[in-house]
């Protein structure tokens, strides 16, 4: 069964702006005994359960809140950050560091080298707030989200978003001053009142199809036989369906007729929104007239829905987490509710490739596949 809405962009968790807004209520949601704290080393986050055998599936390693609500660390590093909630319980966030317990005072805070209790490093932006759960494993989202219950995966999407986000925005833009933390980690200000918000880039990906094929493209950077929907990232002045023209033409040298929205997806590793299309070529169109950009794209070519529902040996598909793998399972979907779809129809068939081709440009390396390099988009491959 098909969700009728891409993984991430589901409704289960409530941003509640009104806490956030309210020094008042913040502070009471941190306090209530149903609160829970969602903690991220890195780019990974804290689990249990989940049998090797995939029987019993993981859960997210919450912990209570302790202690009182803080907005900012030393030197202004986001410290707790409110997510929202979760069937009404309050759901908060925070970044630790990755060393050891000898490696923290009693209060959470990271000690200083050589320090007493109480002395902690001003300059360090995590700490562990807590002990965790036991039996917990720390591992990267992309591993196990689409195994998790919505509602965590979107608190997974959420912290990562604004965690990321607080680590590159300590200073202001306009002035190189220092900013703090506000709105629960929603905001941060700056020392002439300017206020400064989450960065979102958006990048579309499109699902092009043709006589009941779809066309893939595969990044030279990825290992031979890796697949997805080709995507870019939106130019200044640019409408989502100039983007979606402009980069199916720069990448394959596929002119387009009818495009059409379907739905986005937040991908916050670090800072995109994908937007979903599809689209078929234009009228009068060669489908086997593929020009692969040397410079982005090492391989196109043309799907049936049997092939990507059993893919052919060493050929990979996105993971399930993805926007491009949900996209392409609803595609194959209607296939299977629509037996008198001709599988075999026309004769688009095919591939085309540019040999020893360089793979995409820094931005489009991200978005092409969020199945791409797990480490590399969580730390902000796709550049400036």
């Amino acid at each position: 069964m098909i969700a009728d809405h891409p993984p991430l962009a589901g409704r289960a968790l409530d941003r509640d702006a009104e806490t956030r807004a309210d020094a008042g209520r913040l502070s009471a949601a941190w306090n209530d005994s149903a609160a829970k704290l969602l903690r991220l080393r890195g780019v990974e986050v804290p689990v249990v359960g989940g049998a090797p055998d995939g029987a019993g599936g993981p859960r997210l390693a919450l912990i209570p809140t302790t202690g009182e609500f803080e907005a900012a660390g030393p030197d202004q590093h986001a410290r707790h950050l409110y997510l929202g909630r979760v069937d009404g319980d309050p759901v908060f966030a925070v970044a630790v560091s990755q060393r050891g317990a000898d490696d923290v005072d009693r209060d959470g805070a990271p000690r200083a080298a050589g320090a007493g209790a109480g002395e902690t490093a001003p300059s360090d932006p995590a700490s562990p707030p807590a002990a965790g759960l036991p039996g917990e494993e720390w591992r990267h989202p992309f591993e196990l989200a689409d195994r998790l219950p919505e509602a965590e995966r979107e608190m997974i999407a959420v912290a990562s978003g604004l965690v990321r986000w607080h680590e590159s925005a300590r200073f202001s833009p306009r002035d190189g001053s220092l900013t703090e933390p506000r709105l629960g980690g929603w905001m941060r200000r700056d020392a002439h009142g300017g206020e400064h918000f989450p960065r979102t880039d958006p990048a579309v990906i499109v699902l092009i199809e043709h006589e009941d094929r779809v066309l893939l493209g595969s990044n030279a950077l990825w290992e031979s036989g890796r697949f997805s929907l080709l995507a870019g990232f939106v130019e200044s002045g640019e409408s989502l369906e100039q983007t979606v023209a402009r980069e199916v033409f720069e990448e394959s040298g596929v002119r387009l007729g009818e495009v059409e929205y379907v739905a986005s997806q937040p991908w916050p590793f670090p800072r995109s929104l994908m937007l979903g299309f599809r689209a078929r070529l234009a009228e009068g169109a060669d489908p086997l007239d593929l020009s692969p950009d040397p410079e982005e794209i090492s391989e196109l070519r043309w799907f049936t829905r049997d092939e990507l529902r059993s893919p052919a040996a060493g050929i990979t598909l996105p993971m399930p987490l993805s926007i491009a793998r949900w996209m392409i399972d609803r595609w194959v979907a209607e296939g299977d509710r629509d037996p008198a779809s001709a599988e075999g129809a026309g004769d688009a068939g095919g591939s085309a490739g540019s040999g020893a081709a360089s793979g995409p440009s820094e931005r489009d390396r991200a978005v092409a596949d969020p199945d791409e390099t797990a480490v590399a988009l969580a730390e902000g491959a796709h550049g400036e």
